[in-house]
């Protein structure tokens, strides 16, 4: 009986289906071949599935979701692009670096891929062709360098995973901090190699006053990822109380320290944000019902012994993960992916010795590269409205600079360590 859970939710995806209703419909319709029409209690379906959104943790997404657009509706981007384009922007191939340098600071603002990518993306695509950069190169570096928004905190996916496995969802946000890091070192390297074989120009002299202006115009924007991580961090206040405070700076700073928001607009983002959040909220209603299902058809278990049979070695067993992830990411959206992933995995990492932390993160990344891959790569998507480009010329463009990606993945999957030892040494 369980592999039809898996059969009918991807048929619905596969027809259509909007995500809430396929994860909870597939789990009304098999609730009923279980026990029969007769039998049949909507009240169990009411309560299993409020319970997954009886959570306080899950005030945090509205917050943050609400934080970034607000920052990314005021003119708070373009501060963040001039800052780091003072201070990267003298290499080879200079706004290429610029991009992703960008995108780690707004990374630490908005928590998600599709926000970057609208926001920021807007900006370095304008100014990445106005300085004569080939519309591929552009559009790759902006697509890939976007991925880091869900893994340096705030990041609504790891909300969600820690909410789904249990893992502590402070420790999962510093624990996203170095990985983040690597991500940027790793696309920043191969942006250097392909400036080199291209023979791109540098770009501006590096100049120590400019980045002064820049950091000053710039310096209250840069405050909100220090107000978040170091709030965290230092035990001020939990994640949720993060999300309010970062809510309530965001406001102030774009409607009354720079004026760039009047109420109309506040009104549109909140209008907006709601929209989102339902969605968001939805899918955790409609996850929980369905996630009450799979535990009662024992697919978990099923799993880890299947996967026990194949191997028994915990890097081995991570790769099978990632693999199949990276297939996942291809055909569903992330917090989906999460939603009804993370708790079938769960025994199958704690029987193998996999610290569920560490692949919190390696998983978010994973599915990450399913945000640039079709059919249902959602950055893809944004950027080519964004770009007004052709949706097969986006994938070729990008494709190329995926190799980044995966090899910090592998390396996180060998080294968890590297994921670990920020979380601990400051949270242990």
């Amino acid at each position: 009986m369980g592999i039809w859970y898996l059969v009918i939710l991807i048929a619905a995806f596969l027809i259509g289906i909007p995500v809430a209703i396929s994860m909870g419909g597939s789990a009304a319709i098999l609730m009923i071949l279980e026990r029969g029409l007769g039998a049949f209690r909507p009240e169990v379906i009411a309560q299993k599935s409020v319970y997954g959104l009886n959570n306080f943790l899950l005030l945090s997404i509205p917050l943050f979701l609400y934080a970034g657009k607000i920052m990314n509706t005021g003119n708070i981007t373009s501060r963040i692009f001039d800052f780091a384009k003072s201070t990267v922007g003298w290499l080879r191939g200079g706004l290429g670096h610029v991009n992703i340098i960008a995108s780690v600071i707004f990374a630490g603002m908005t928590g998600t891929a599709t926000s970057d990518a609208a926001g920021l993306g807007a900006i370095e695509i304008k100014a990445m062709r106005e300085a004569g950069y080939e519309d591929d190169f552009t559009f790759a570096v902006t697509g890939v360098s976007s991925t880091i928004g869900p893994i340096i905190p705030p990041s609504i996916p790891l909300v969600i995973y820690g909410l789904m496995t249990g893992c502590s969802i402070g420790a999962l946000l510093i624990a996203g901090i170095v990985p983040g890091i690597l991500m940027a070192i790793a696309m920043m390297i191969y942006v250097e190699i392909y400036a080199v074989r291209h023979h791109f120009p540098k770009g501006e002299r590096f100049r120590i006053s400019v980045v002064w202006r820049t950091f000053r115009r710039a310096f209250l924007s840069l405050l909100t990822p220090v107000i978040i991580i170091g709030g965290i961090l230092s035990g001020v206040f939990t994640p949720t109380e993060a999300a309010a405070i970062a809510a309530v700076y965001a406001t102030v700073l774009t409607v009354f320290v720079y004026k760039e928001v009047d109420f109309k607009t506040l009104k549109a983002v909140l209008w907006e944000t709601l929209r989102d959040s339902g969605t968001i909220m939805m899918i955790c209603f409609c996850a929980s019902l369905y996630g009450y299902m799979i535990t009662r058809s024992k697919i978990a278990e099923h799993l880890a012994a299947a996967i026990a049979q194949v191997s028994t070695n915990p890097y081995v067993i991570t790769l099978l993960l990632v693999a199949f992830l990276l297939v996942v990411g291809c055909f569903m959206e992330n917090l989906a992916s999460i939603t009804i992933l993370a708790p079938v995995f769960l025994p199958v990492l704690v029987n193998s010795g996999i610290d569920p932390l560490a692949f919190g993160i390696i998983m978010i990344i994973t599915l990450m590269v399913g945000l640039l891959t079709p059919p249902f790569g959602m950055v893809l998507f944004v950027l080519c409205k964004v770009g007004d480009i052709p949706l097969e010329r986006m994938v070729k463009a990008v494709l190329p600079f995926l190799p980044p990606l995966l090899i910090v993945i592998l390396l996180l999957s060998f080294f968890p360590q590297i994921i670990t030892f920020l979380p601990n040494l400051l949270m242990g």
